[in-house]
């Protein structure tokens, strides 16, 4: 059967994170569902990561096999004329049997998003974590997050009962910027672990606070200290940009987004 990749967006307010759940609203079973009524039969859908409860996606990636004979590139209209709202399809496209939207993958990215205005902005809330009870050291900030490049072992960033064996991770790139009110930080890495940036982020805002130093946070999940990292970012403000592939699979530029703007203020 041919083998269809998914280009998919999604707003995580309204679903109880990526995989299928026995009666939870779930990314991957809304798709199942629609993609499953197109075809007359089951189908299971296969995402290239697995995003917590609240947690938005501009750039998730999925693949199934299908029967029937639509062309691939046409599987996007259709199920946009189907999907429920807060779900879009980019671009379906045609990969070889082979290709596997998980284990091909070369690389995820990260975006956590803070609002800092006292006042709150309606517009942006469902996905930022409104944070201006007092002011970030954004440079400190990105100075914490520079030794996490390369593969380290962030078991102090590893939710219990994620099934994974290990908490190896190799961190390509890092950034944290503000532009006005906003503070962002991004990270790319070969795989995320399970709670992985939500804990970071909880553990980075007091950083930025003053709260810890760069050197006491290095050495914290440095010596896997699991049990003092206490606090995980709110849901809402953390976003899948993009998955990577070793060739392009969609259209250039459609795919991802910049790791970080040309433009930045400390």
């Amino acid at each position: 059967m041919p083998r269809v990749a998914l280009l998919v967006q999604y707003v995580g307010t309204g679903f109880h994170g990526w995989q299928s759940q026995p009666g939870q609203r779930t990314v991957q079973g809304v798709l199942e569902e629609t993609i499953g009524s197109v075809v007359g039969q089951p189908v299971t859908v296969v995402g290239a990561g697995r995003t917590d409860t609240g947690v938005h996606a501009a750039g998730q990636v999925a693949h199934f096999d299908t029967p029937g004979t639509i062309p691939p590139e046409r599987w996007a209209v259709i199920l946009n004329g189907r999907l429920p709202p807060d779900v879009l399809v980019r671009q379906s496209v045609l990969v070889p049997d082979h290709w596997h939207a998980r284990f091909s993958a070369r690389w995820r990215r990260y975006r956590y998003c803070l609002y800092t205005d006292r006042s709150n902005n309606l517009f942006t809330a469902p996905f930022c974590w409104h944070y201006y009870y007092a002011p970030l050291d954004v440079p400190v900030m990105q100075a914490a997050l520079e030794p996490l490049l390369g593969r380290h072992h962030l078991a102090a960033f590893h939710r219990s009962n994620s099934g994974r064996e290990h908490s190896w991770v190799e961190v390509q790139a890092v950034r944290c910027w503000r532009q006005e009110a906003w503070v962002y930080i991004e990270v790319q890495a070969n795989a995320f672990l399970y709670g992985m940036m939500r804990l970071l982020v909880g553990l980075l805002v007091e950083v930025g606070r003053g709260n810890w130093s760069v050197a006491e946070f290095t050495s914290l999940w440095q010596e896997e200290r699991r049990q003092e990292v206490t606090y995980a970012a709110p849901a809402r403000g953390l976003t899948l940009l993009g998955v990577g592939y070793g060739a392009d699979v969609f259209a250039p530029g459609l795919a991802t987004m910049p790791l970080w703007t040309e433009k930045m203020e400390y």
